[in-house]
């Protein structure tokens, strides 16, 4: 029974140390089919206003349990649920091969995307990704993402349909809820590591 009760206790407070719920949808109302992009536009021109007790160390993506956990010294403070490459397993190889990467790379920069709401760049592919496709004699690939979801879900009543399986062409999705608390947290340089 001591046990029992310790154990209870221990996961209360781990798991309150965690947020992994989905974050809540916010209201973004379309324009002529695209997200708007005044509000985005005007946060990246203040961008260096950025709170720095929200920014996090780095950014874990683990493509085997398809989640995302924002990192601050040894605490992980927000996991997320993720969708990734139509083809999830292995290392991205060549153009077109619709797999999300797997190694250590950093954030390179915030965008607005008329599209998917917003969308961070990273620094795929590195050196050894592009000598490995040189090697191979292959188109190495670019444009890896973290980006929300497509204009259809910008209320986010699909979330859970869309976090239900692999659909994009290698970049990571979020839900819309997700990505402004993580774009809240990222200066560029933040370090990316992506599991399998």
């Amino acid at each position: 029974m001591r046990f029992a009760l310790i154990s209870f206790f221990v996961v209360l407070i781990v798991t309150s140390c965690t947020r992994y719920d989905m974050p809540p949808g916010i209201k973004v109302t379309p324009q002529n089919g695209k997200y708007p992009m005044a509000q985005c536009l005007k946060e990246l021109s203040t961008s260096s206003e950025i709170d720095a007790s929200k920014v996090v160390d780095k950014i874990r993506v683990l493509k085997s349990k398809r989640t995302m956990e924002l990192i601050k010294g040894n605490q992980i403070l927000y996991r997320f649920p993720i969708s990734l490459g139509k083809n999830s397993v292995g290392h991205k190889l060549v153009q077109g091969d619709f797999k999300t990467p797997i190694g250590h790379y950093k954030i390179v920069q915030k965008r607005c995307d008329p599209k998917y709401y917003r969308s961070i760049l990273i620094s795929y592919p590195d050196q050894e990704d592009i000598d490995r496709a040189k090697k191979n004699g292959v188109k190495v690939g670019g444009d890896i993402t973290i980006h929300a979801q497509p204009i259809w879900n910008a209320d986010g009543h699909g979330d859970r349909q869309t976090l239900t399986k692999d659909w994009t062409e290698g970049c990571i999705a979020i839900t819309v809820g997700a990505m402004n608390i993580l774009w809240a947290s990222l200066k560029n340089q933040t370090p990316i590591d992506i599991h399998p």
